[in-house]
Order: structure tokens, then C-alpha cells, then sequence
């Protein structure tokens, strides 16, 4: 627990009044590029606009206060937006709050057992593929809005070829006012950021460009086209407490969900963290911010928010902005608190197509698609494999057997790169004259046989090991286990039956070179005392010695 120290409480130390100011300055940024972002990515999420709003205001500040980055930016993420609609699709609100909570609290536990730097572990070809899966839902559960169709179904459309194959069956109601909403907005997303403009008006950021134009051309020209507040209904209240009522079934229906989001919160969050930790040359604490992370989706949850982590683009123009410590991610919510007050009304004028606009553009940038080309181009088959098998999953089904099955694949395809390492050879086919240690330097007894085993002994070399013959001509056998550096149980237990072997050919079983975790494993297991203290030998000079006696 010493090291939970939130990074706030560090910065502080030497925090002077200038900084301060760049901090205001760079949270007041933030939070005009948040605004558009938070109520694109809540309607995605198949939530009320606001509730993208409450997010950002709660998770951004407590996450800010206590979280371990300098410059961590917090709030609602595109990553969440399909498993937070199935949550709510299936569950309704208060599974997901529910399923936030338990999210939050695996997040603190993760902090406190020190589980930031496992996240590694989690293949680079799984974040890749379900990131890539991700920009495709959200980018096909656009195609409606984007072009005006009025979609009707009987349920909710929450699969994502379900809501293709719907887009296909109401083509018909195409909208050609609203497609021409989306163009212009879209246009404006990929243009602003090409055009030259003075310094303060380069900080306005084109969503919201795009939010205004749109506004005020379709309110103008009185155009037939879907605005927020046409589908919805728009509240400027503060954020309000509501603790859910929880039953034990519940828990457990939602239990996957909680893991998925927390594990989701977690890789975003800390992925984030490297990026911003490049730019400002610092270094974040990575328990600390599991632990800012969970509490902060935790009182997300309670206030009416959905899940949060924390987000690379924000993040990174926090920085651009001169934004060095927390406090611009605290300024940034506080920002974001009077807008919900004073402005939010006003998002009733936000044209759908413009969302979809918004929301496309995220979509592509967070797909990658230029590494998931250079993976399945220069990646070992196993990694694509792993890649295009987690992306189809997402896309086809959702999140959690994405992940899944993306894991339990990727586990079964390195046993068995893992085993194809591991070795069990005769010394008769090692000749190798420029190693001291071969066995063309030396002699070996009558009737023994000298066998090498190279790499892991575990479950899935297993075989290899039972493959060690022994006869009744032999008076001794030699494991030769120099480039063994670990053993498991299911070795043991093949050791064990060449020990029983051994016993009743009358065969002496040798051990050359027993490493340190070998070695430990043996001796807990009660090989150790079965095979003999005296059949153990530091080296092979040694074994073939007591071969000889």
C-alpha cells in the first residue's frame, strides 16, 4: 500500500502559479473537445445524452484527483460503447450501474495487489483485433443515423450484422437531407484540422465546429432531419445519487460484463498512460491509477454516469495544451459541470447524422487499421490467427467472447510453440566439437544412456519426455537437464513414471544439472527422496562418474 500514492499529491510539492494557469487553460480546452465526444459516445452507448456528460464530470475528477498519471484525461471511450448498449439492451440501466460498480471494485483490487504491469501479458494481437472489432460496430451502428433511415424492429438492434441486415431491409427511407447533413460534417471533421488558421481558433476542436454548423443549417433552412432532442430528451440536472438494488443473481449474470469492463478500463487506461508518459518524460504509477480508475467508475456509476477510462486523444491534447498536472483533468470536468448547467439544452439542436459524423471519425482512428495490415503481412500465422479471430468475434458476437476465446487461443497456440521448443535427445545425435560439454569429449559407460532434455518441461512436452526408452540391457539412464529451467506437475508425473521404469528394469536414474526451480519442484514433490540425494550431480562429468561406480 506505500506506493499508492496518487501522483496530485507529488506534483504539488513544486506546483507554482504559472502552471496553474497553463493547467486552467489547457482544462478549459479539454473540455470544449470532451463535450461533443462525451454525447456522441453516451448515444452510442444507447444511454441519455447527459449521462456521457456525468462521466466525464465525476470519473474525469475523482480519476484525476487520485489517479497516478500527471496528465490522465478520464471520461466515456469509444471501447465501451457496444458492451455498455448490451448491458443496457439486456439488463436495462441498473444492470449496467451494477456491472460498473463490480468493474470498479476488480479495478481497486487490481491497484492493490499490484496488477498493473500484468496487464503486458494481454497479447498486443487481442487489443488490436477487438480495438479494430470495435471501430466497426460503432461504425456500422452509424450507417442509420448517417443516412436517415427510420429503422423499425420488434427488439432492440444490438448485434452488429443485426443492425446491417436492418440498414439493408430500410434502405428504402433513405433521407437525402440528413445524408447531406453527414457529408458537410464529415467534411468538416477531416478538413478543419488541414486548413491554416490562427493560433486560438487551431484550439477549437472540428467536432464542435461540425456540432454548430450542422445546428444552425438544419435549424435555418427548417431541414427534415433527426436532432438529439427529437429522440431524446435532454436534461440539464446536476448528476444524482442512486444506489441500485442488488441481488446475488444479478451479480453473477453480470459478473462477465464487470470483468470485460474492468479489463477494458485497465488496458485503456494504462496504454494511455505510456503514450502521455513519452511526452512529458515522466513516469506514472500503475497500481495507483487501477485504483483512481476504479473508484472513479465506481462513483461514475452511482451518479448516473457509464464506464470510463482513460482516453489517448484527450490526454494527448491536455498535453499539447500545457496541461503538466491533474489539476487541468480536474479544471476539465469543473468545465464540463457548468456546461451541463448552462448549455445543455442547446444539444437538442445537434443534428444524428452529425453525430454519426463524430462518431465515424472515431471509429477510424481508433481501428489501426494500417497495424492490422502490417500483422497480418510480417506476424508468425499463430499471431494472425489470434488477430482475425479476435476482430471477427467482436464484430460478429461481442466483447466478452472476443476475449475469451482470443486468450484461450492464444494460450493453447504458445503451449504448443512452447513445446516444439522442448527437446529429448540421445547423445548419439549431439556432435558438436566446438562445445566442451558434448559428448564426442567424453566417455560414456557400457550400458548407459545419456538423453538431454532442452527447454520447459511442462504439460505440453509431456510426450516427449514418456518417449525416454528404457530396457533391461541398460544399467544406467542419464537425464542430462542443463537447459531445463522450469518443470511443472504434469513433468513430475512423467518423471515419475520413468523413475517406476527404472525400478523395474533394475535401471539407475541419474540427474545431471538440476536447476534452481526444477530442482524445488522435485524435492516438494518427493521425487527428490525416491530417485536418492546421491543420484543428483552437479554436472555431467560427475553423472557419468557415478554411472561408472
Amino acid at each position: 500500500m506505500a506506493n499508492l500514492k496518487p501522483k496530485l499529491f507529488s506534483v504539488m510539492k513544486s506546483y507554482t502559479k504559472d502552471q496553474f494557469i497553463k493547467d486552467v487553460i489547457s482544462g478549459i480546452i479539454v473540455a470544449i473537445i470532451a463535450l461533443p465526444l462525451s454525447i456522441a459516445l453516451a448515444l452510442a452507448s444507447g444511454v441519455s445524452p447527459e449521462q456521457g456528460i456525468y462521466t466525464a464530470i465525476v470519473a474525469g475528477f475523482i480519476i484525476a484527483f487520485l489517479g497516478g498519471s500527471r496528465v490522465q484525461i478520464s471520461g466515456p471511450t469509444a471501447a465501451f460503447a457496444t458492451i455498455v448498449a448490451g448491458i443496457v439492451a439486456g439488463k436495462g440501466m441498473e444492470g449496467l450501474v451494477i456491472a460498473t460498480i463490480m468493474a470498479g471494485m476488480i479495478l481497486i483490487l487490481m491497484g492493490i495487489f499490484r496488477f498493473g504491469t500484468l496487464i503486458k501479458f494481454i497479447p498486443y494481437t487481442i487489443t488490436t483485433g477487438f480495438t479494430a472489432g470495435i471501430a466497426v460496430t460503432i461504425l456500422v451502428g452509424q450507417i442509420k443515423d448517417f443516412l436517415g433511415l427510420s429503422v423499425v424492429s420488434d427488439h432492440p438492434l444490438i448485434e452488429t450484422v443485426d443492425k446491417l441486415v436492418y440498414d439493408f431491409k430500410f434502405i428504402n427511407t433513405f433521407n437525402g437531407q440528413a445524408f447531406l447533413v453527414g457529408c458537410i460534417s464529415l467534411a468538416i471533421l477531416i478538413l478543419w484540422p488541414m486548413i491554416k488558421r490562427p493560433k486560438f481558433i487551431s484550439k477549437i476542436p472540428p467536432s464542435l465546429i461540425a456540432v454548430i454548423i450542422a445546428s444552425v443549417l438544419v435549424k435555418a433552412l427548417n431541414m427534415k432531419v433527426n436532432t438529439i432532442g427529437d429522440l431524446y430528451t435532454i436534461s440539464n440536472a446536476l448528476p444524482k445519487f442512486a444506489m441500485p438494488a442488488v441481488t446475488f443473481r444479478g451479480i453473477i449474470d453480470l459478473l462477465p460484463s464487470a470483468f470485460t469492463i474492468a479489463i477494458l478500463a485497465a488496458i485503456e487506461s494504462l496504454l494511455s498512460c505510456v503514450v502521455s508518459d513519452s511526452m512529458v518524460n515522466s513516469r506514472h504509477n500503475s497500481n495507483m491509477e487501477l485504483v483512481a480508475q476504479g473508484a472513479g467508475n465506481i462513483a461514475s456509476a452511482l451518479f448516473g454516469g457509464i464506464p470510463a477510462t482513460g482516453a489517448i486523444a484527450r490526454t494527448a491534447a491536455n498535453v499539447k495544451s500545457g496541461g503538466r498536472t491533474p489539476i487541468a483533468g480536474m479544471v476539465h470536468s469543473v468545465v464540463l459541470l457548468l456546461v451541463l448547467v448552462i448549455l445543455m439544452p442547446y444539444a437538442a439542436l445537434i443534428p444524428m447524422p452529425t453525430i454519426a459524423a463524430i462518431l465515424f471519425m472515431v471509429a477510424y482512428n481508433m481501428s489501426g487499421w494500417r497495424t492490422v495490415v502490417n500483422l497480418i503481412k510480417t506476424a508468425p500465422k499463430s499471431d494472425v490467427l489470434v488477430l482475425v479471430t479476435t476482430f471477427a468475434l467482436t464484430v460478429i458476437f461481442d466483447l466478452v467472447v472476443a476475449i475469451e476465446v482470443g486468450m484461450v487461443l492464444t494460450a493453447v497456440l504458445f503451449i504448443k510453440r512452447m513445446s516444439e521448443e522442448t527437446l529429448v535427445q540421445g547423445w548419439k545425435l549431439i556432435e558438436d566439437e566446438n562445445d566442451p560439454d558434448s559428448i564426442s569429449l567424453r566417455k560414456v559407460p557400457e550400458n548407459t544412456m545419456v538423453y538431454e532434455i532442452s527447454g520447459p518441461m511442462f504439460f505440453g512436452a509431456a510426450d516427449k519426455i514418456l518417449g525416454i526408452t528404457v530396457s533391461e540391457e541398460m544399467t544406467n539412464l542419464i537425464l542430462r537437464m542443463r537447459s531445463v529451467n522450469a518443470i511443472d506437475s504434469t513433468a513430475i508425473n512423467a518423471l515419475n513414471t520413468i523413475h517406476d521404469k527404472c525400478l523395474k528394469s533394475n535401471v539407475r536414474l541419474i540427474l545431471s544439472h538440476v536447476n534452481e526451480q526444477p530442482m524445488a519442484i522435485l524435492k516438494k514433490s518427493g521425487l527428490f527422496d525416491k530417485i536418492g540425494a546421491e543420484n543428483f550431480c552437479a554436472h555431467i562429468d560427475d553423472a557419468l562418474k557415478r554411472a561408472e561406480e
